[in-house]
């Protein structure tokens, strides 16, 4: 196999959907609303790609997408196109392909996650949300001040505020918990969630659940696969997503990695 450039979306999606949750934010990342930041490698397999990773390059930390249901392919692929990839780079891969970047690479660990995918959706359409509001490009600098408060660190990229998938709820005039997306696109049929947070004097009361569901609730108009990511050890999220319908579907590992 021989790693290539990928430019053919309709070539990259017939790859991805093979397991459209597994590779739910490389979908999202064809949508015209984000394909200008993205990268495309592929392991030419002759009639059909081995393997693809993307390179999000919107933020000022380029993102790494590799994930694969088999090893190889996608070592071969990183292998040959590691000497391409930029220093410092966030990098979100399926389980021991962190390895492969040793030799050329300090590597940060940062936890591992399941991607979790919305298996029914009985529950998020039954769940009482009238107290849920919509959030829009108005309010981002209240988001940007609830984020600092509530969820330290968080990649909290304000154009997503366009897609009009934010929500939140207040007790009185304060922001308290929030849920958006990270990817959205009607087109392609996907959306991730994201942003998910609530200020930690206000938790144990249900309202990430709720502002979760309204999300669901407003992308099931236009959206037939919702998934979303989650570190493996956040039990609270973890059961509040099991709640309303989402199931494991993949684990995989984030890390910063930084040229030697």
């Amino acid at each position: 196999m021989r790693a290539v450039s990928i430019h053919d979306k309709n070539s990259i999606e017939r790859f991805l959907r093979k397991n459209v949750y597994l590779h739910l934010y490389g979908i999202g990342d064809l949508d015209d609303f984000l394909w200008p930041y993205t990268v495309w490698f592929g392991c030419d397999g002759g009639s059909d790609f081995g393997a693809v990773a993307t390179l999000y390059t919107r933020g000022s930390v380029p993102t790494l997408l590799a994930f694969s249901e088999q090893t190889e392919p996608m070592q071969e692929l990183l292998e040959s196109v590691m000497h391409l990839l930029p220093g410092p780079l966030h990098a979100h891969l399926s389980p021991g392909l962190e390895s492969l970047f040793g030799e050329d690479y300090e590597i940060e660990p940062h936890g591992e996650h399941y991607k979790m995918a919305l298996q029914g959706e009985a529950a998020v359409a039954s769940l009482n949300c009238t107290e849920v509001e919509q959030l829009r490009t108005a309010h981002l600098d209240e988001l940007l001040k609830f984020y600092e408060q509530s969820y330290p660190g968080n990649w909290f990229d304000p154009r997503m505020l366009e897609t009009n998938q934010y929500f939140g709820i207040r007790e009185g005039r304060r922001l308290v918990s929030v849920a958006g997306v990270h990817v959205y696109s009607p087109e392609y049929r996907v959306a991730a969630l994201g942003n998910i947070a609530t200020l930690p004097s206000c938790r144990g009361n249900g309202y990430a659940t709720k502002v979760t569901a309204k999300v669901c609730q407003s992308l099931a108009k236009d959206v037939a696969h919702i998934g979303l990511n989650v570190k493996t050890d956040n039990r609270a999220a973890i059961s509040c997503y099991r709640r309303l319908g989402f199931e494991v579907v993949a684990s995989f590992g984030e890390f910063t990695f930084k040229r030697k």
